[in-house]
């Protein structure tokens, strides 16, 4: 197999424009200090994005209105429960993945 120039020149380029956006925040923001309240608000943000993507999993609006995927909600709230007994991260994510899987499997 042989690699062209242009593709190393695309992959460096791609490579190139997914680390700026990432890494630029951090070179703005490193020797600024921030504010006491906007720590403790930017302390909420992964919370949401991460409810967000698991509210997304089970709801959607589409053409037809909005839905509710049944099985999607049992294993959400299956996991959650699974993650408030446990309080271990590596549990909550290996039975909510087989919940899913048998859930599936049945219906």
């Amino acid at each position: 197999m042989s690699v062209s120039y242009a593709f190393i020149l695309m992959l460096l380029g791609c490579s190139l424009v997914t680390a700026i956006p990432r890494m630029l925040p951090f070179l703005v923001m490193r020797n600024m200090k921030i504010s006491e309240p906007i720590l403790k608000w930017l302390s909420y943000i992964p919370i949401c994005i991460f409810s967000a993507l698991i509210i997304e999993s089970f709801m959607t609006n589409g053409a037809g209105g909005f839905q509710i995927h049944w099985l999607e909600l049992v294993a959400v709230i299956a996991t959650l429960l699974i993650s408030l007994l446990t309080r271990s991260l590596l549990w909550t994510v290996i039975l909510g993945v087989v919940m899913m899987a048998i859930l599936r499997l049945i219906l």
